[in-house]
């Protein structure tokens, strides 16, 4: 497997895989497969290695119903409009069914290439994939060419002053910053080599498959307000650009139109983080450029994350960054399997906590804050293990990565590097008053709340009984008591992590 650069070599026919980069603008592989080979085919293989887990998975919870997941239905829109975009070039999009490390090569040879292009990918098991594909190409005589794409910086370009990865984001960011040139955010002209787009042959080119083919039901993706492929995010990159000033003021309030809502299009390369860094960047620099410089930041977070990763493959396994972490002791047994199905459930009796998990069981979204607040109440107001909640989320999110899922659950549960430190631990009440005050987002999932007035919308069991009738509200009953004492659970929690960190001065600070 080659890892290139700048390409120098010339090639007759080459293979075009696509894999979490479905666009075609702006994408490094397909600008260098066009540029050095005569001609190109395109493909996309739904992958059986990734798929059955997927579907096997949601089996467990429901033998008897056909699968859904959002992430599909997004890869089957977003895969049409690729294909009619290459299909406008000249081209067009083979669709494949399978495991690549045999789909690829038995391609390559039906269509005599002499080499397949793609670009990066840093999870381990994507890593060891490549090795495969790339090995069984080498024995046929053909050539597995990558390319960086998905990342500004990846991997060893951004080192410590002792030539080591970093392990903190504050000194990452600052040489993240210092190294970028306006080369690094410069799009790649695919368009000008277009020509050499092929189209795909009779035998081959049989549409997209089904979800019923693949094996899934149609979910709710097109209720919800995410639209999928380039031109999806094309319109919200627009969208947020028009509010890009108030991000940093506006982020954390789940009610508030504040985010992006591209991190799902980043994560299936729908939009280049180049297209997303660069106005950024430049908007950062102004004056009032807080918002875009804070937004770069998130993005910034992501290349962090890729990189932890590629340096520490072993984080895949389930292994904390810390390894002294390790021999922390999670709650156990009945009772602690029924506080994670009420954490999983939306019914901690928490509001927030709730509503937040209502989001993304409802829409496979949740907000960055919430993330946040209900990975804190997992781990240190249930004391359960942070990688229940890693599993949960990479089922759920429509925007899982595992770089990023695992950083920052680990980030959340004092695992990690560069994470909350263990003995700070979130308060779900005032959190809930900080950032939703009127109970605007908690009234969106949690609808038998409605009438309760903000004062008690946050922790309505400290409102009387009398008080709670009028409002609609029976704890207990069509809402619960919270199943555990915030200030309790943060003693045991202190206790919890004490025991591996037996100089607690800091604890007191």
């Amino acid at each position: 497997m080659t890892e290139a650069r700048q390409l120098d070599t010339s090639y007759d026919h080459g293979l075009m895989w696509f894999r979490r980069d479905l666009r075609s603008g702006d994408n490094a592989a397909l600008y260098y497969a066009l540029k050095h080979c005569r001609r190109v085919w395109c493909v996309f293989i739904f992958d059986t290695t990734i798929l059955q887990p997927l579907i096997d998975r949601a089996r467990e919870q429901q033998p008897k119903a056909m699968p859904q997941d959002r992430r599909i239905d997004f890869i089957l829109v977003s895969l049409s409009e690729l294909d009619r975009s290459l299909r406008d070039g000249g081209g067009g999009l083979i669709v494949a069914h399978g495991a690549p490390h045999d789909l690829i090569p038995h391609l390559a040879e039906h269509l005599k290439v002499d080499a397949v292009f793609t670009n990066h990918d840093y999870e381990p098991s994507a890593i060891a994939r490549d090795e495969a594909v790339a090995e069984r190409l080498r024995n046929a005589r053909r050539e597995l060419v990558t390319f960086k794409d998905q990342a500004i910086f990846e991997r060893n370009e951004l080192l410590t002053g002792q030539r080591k990865p970093f392990t903190v984001f504050t000194p990452y960011r600052n040489a993240w910053l210092k190294q970028l040139t306006p080369f690094d955010l410069k799009p790649y002209p695919v368009e000008r080599y277009a020509a050499s787009l092929a189209k795909p042959p009779a035998e081959l080119d049989h549409g997209l498959p089904s979800l019923e083919q693949l094996g899934f039901a149609r979910s709710n993706l097109a209720d919800l307000k995410l639209p999928p492929g380039m031109s999806g995010a094309q319109h919200l990159l627009e969208d947020f650009l028009t509010r890009i000033d108030s991000y940093a003021e506006r982020r954390d309030y789940p009610a508030a139109a504040g985010p992006s809502h591209l991190s799902v299009h980043l994560r299936f390369g729908t939009v280049s983080v180049r297209t997303l860094a660069r106005p950024a960047y430049e908007r950062s620099l102004q004056p009032d450029g807080k918002g875009a410089a804070t937004w770069l930041g998130e993005l910034i977070w992501r290349d962090f994350f890729f990189m932890i990763l590629a340096h520490h493959p072993h984080l895949a396994s389930g292994a904390p960054f810390k390894a002294e972490f390790d021999a922390l002791r999670w709650e156990r047994g009945r009772e602690a399997d029924a506080a994670f199905a009420a954490w999983r459930e939306g019914r901690t009796g928490y509001p927030l906590v709730d509503a937040a998990m209502l989001q993304i069981n409802a829409t496979g979204y949740m907000h960055n804050r919430l993330r946040m607040v209900v990975a804190s109440f997992l781990v240190k107001d249930l004391g359960l293990d942070w990688r229940l909640g890693e599993r949960y989320f990479a089922d759920l999110l429509n925007d899982f990565d595992f770089s990023a899922n695992n950083g920052n659950w680990q980030w959340a549960a004092s695992t990690g590097c560069d994470a909350q430190p263990w003995f700070r631990i979130f308060n779900p009440v005032t959190q809930s008053e900080k950032f939703d005050p009127q109970g605007r987002f908690i009234k969106r999932y949690l609808p038998q709340l409605e009438k309760v007035p903000p004062k008690w919308i946050h922790a309505p069991w400290l409102a009387n009984d009398a008080e709670l009738a009028q409002w609609g509200v029976m704890l207990g009953e069509n809402y619960p008591r919270p199943i555990v004492d915030h200030a309790q659970a943060r003693q045991s929690t202190l206790a919890r992590f004490g025991i591996l960190r037996p100089d607690r001065r800091e604890a007191r600070r």
